[in-house]
Formats: C-alpha cells, sequence, structure tokens
C-alpha cells in the first residue's frame, strides 16, 4: 500500500502558516491542509494580487494544496440563527479556494438530525444546495466532514441534494470521539461495539468510497471509563491497513491529510504520522 498520498493541516504544526509550509516542503510530503477559518489566510485578509502570490509560493516549496478548510465547527447549518450569514461565508470560502487553484473545501456544517421530519433537515438540505450551486459556478466541491452522523444519514443528505460538488471529507477518528461525546453527555456508558457498529469508522468508508474525495489522517479511542482521547497515528482504534485499502481499492486517489490537535510535541507527532502512513 505504500505510494499514499499525504498532507499536513497546517494549523497543527502551531506555527505561522508560512513557516509550517517551510517544515512541509522539509519533510518531503507534498500536500498542505490549509485552515482559512482565522488568520492571515481567511478570505478577507487575501485580496487577489496575494491569491496569486500565494499560490507561486506554494508551488516553489514543491507543495499543493489538498483542501482548505474552513468554519471549523464554528456553523450549524440546521441552526436558523445565523443561517443566510453561514451560506455567504461558505460561498467565500469556495472564492478562495478556486482563487489558490484547489477544488476542495473541507467544513464542518453541523450535526444533521436522524429524522428527516425535523426542521433542521430542510435547513441542511436548502443549505447544502445552494453551496452546491456555488460550486457549480466556481468549481469547488465542498467536502462535509464526518463526525456526528452515521454514514446513512451521509448518504441520504448527498442523494437527496443530488450535487457532484457535495462531498465527503471522511474523518475515521471522528467516528469514535462524537459518539463518546454523546454518551458522556446522556451519562451514558459508551459501548464500544454497538457505537462502532453505527458509526463504521473504517467500513463506513467503504459505504461512502464514491462520494469521499478527502480524508483526515486521524486517530483515536476510548478508555475504559468512557473518557474520549485523540492518540497519535497508530496507537487507537482505527484499523489502518484496512480503511486505507477500503480507500484505495474503491479508485480513491486523494489525499490522507494528517491532523493532530492535541498532544505536546505537534511536529514529532506529525512526522511520526508522516512515516507511519508510508509504512502502510
Amino acid at each position: 500500500m505504500a505510494g499514499l498520498k499525504i498532507a499536513v493541516m497546517l494549523s497543527n504544526l502551531r506555527m505561522d502558516e508560512y513557516e509550517g509550509m517551510k517544515v512541509v516542503a522539509e519533510m518531503g510530503v507534498p500536500g498542505i491542509h490549509v485552515s482559512v477559518t482565522s488568520g492571515q489566510l481567511k478570505p478577507e485578509n487575501l485580496d487577489a494580487a496575494a491569491r496569486k502570490q500565494l499560490v507561486r509560493h506554494i508551488a516553489s516549496l514543491g507543495l499543493e494544496i489538498s483542501a482548505v478548510s474552513g468554519w471549523g465547527g464554528q456553523v450549524d447549518l440546521g441552526e436558523e440563527e445565523n443561517w443566510h450569514e453561514n451560506i455567504e461565508w461558505g460561498k467565500r470560502i469556495m472564492d478562495l479556494a478556486a482563487d489558490l487553484e484547489n477544488d476542495i473545501w473541507q467544513g464542518h456544517c453541523g450535526i444533521m438530525p436522524e429524522d428527516p421530519r425535523r426542521p433542521e433537515w430542510q435547513r441542511f438540505i436548502d443549505g447544502m444546495g445552494l453551496l452546491a450551486e456555488h460550486g457549480e459556478k466556481t468549481g469547488v466541491r465542498l467536502a462535509i466532514e464526518t463526525g456526528p452522523e452515521p454514514p446513512y444519514v451521509l448518504r441520504r443528505l448527498l442523494d437527496t441534494v443530488g450535487s457532484n460538488y457535495l462531498r465527503i471529507n471522511w474523518d475515521p477518528a471522528n467516528m469514535i470521539l462524537w459518539p463518546a461525546h454523546y454518551a458522556q453527555d446522556l451519562g451514558e456508558p459508551y459501548d464500544k461495539l454497538k457505537w462502532i457498529e453505527k458509526y463504521q469508522p473504517n467500513e463506513g468508508a467503504l459505504a461512502l468510497a464514491d462520494v469521499i474525495v478527502h480524508t483526515h489522517a486521524k486517530d483515536a479511542l476510548v478508555h475504559d471509563d468512557g473518557t474520549r482521547q485523540e492518540v497519535p497515528l497508530g496507537e487507537g482504534w482505527v484499523d489502518w491497513p484496512r480503511y486505507t485499502g477500503y480507500l484505495l481499492d474503491s479508485g480513491y486517489d486523494g489525499y490522507f491529510a494528517i491532523e493532530r490537535e492535541t498532544g505536546q510535541d505537534p511536529v514529532g507527532d506529525i512526522k511520526r504520522a508522516v512515516e507511519f502512513l508510508r509504512s502502510l
């Protein structure tokens, strides 16, 4: 399984974005996963000239953008408050991605209800439809970040909207972390077998392989007391040979973008994650 396309989420290096680009290039990694939710790479902070300069700078380092990351958990399209503002924000992210010569925007879009009769569901359908229409104009696909929803809910959403510009960013660790989060909130014990069967961190990729255009390489586990934890790649519950195999066997040719949000040694953890992925 050698030859995975690897990217690094720049913000996880916890340094200036431009310094981070140099670090990634020095690792010999070809891709950078760029957050545009805040900081100097926000759409509002890059005019047309700055966007062109950024494209040239990235190329000069031998890098390319695997995807832009926007919204960062700050948006829930199921909520009525700020709904219109969030749609316009999403369009600006798509415009930026297109200017940066990238066609994937990975975004957290909120918690989709399992019951389609709930009013939140229609707001998701309407919002995703508007963003997909803008995607058709810009050539940018919205890759929904997985986490709160089991695979069949994501499939239902995509089938209902019916656009090739609405796709999935699969994060296998989120399919472990989020169920544990819900169990804690409900005061219930975390039943690994029950939740893994429903959320499918590995097999979910097989179920949605035809619509996955980007994936996070992140790992997690849940302790006996129900405490959830993101851990270094290869130390959690994600079966990486199985997971990557499902994607590659389905024809996936996108990036595996390393995401390491916790830990005291972000650069070291990311370097070790690179080596882990190269070993598969």
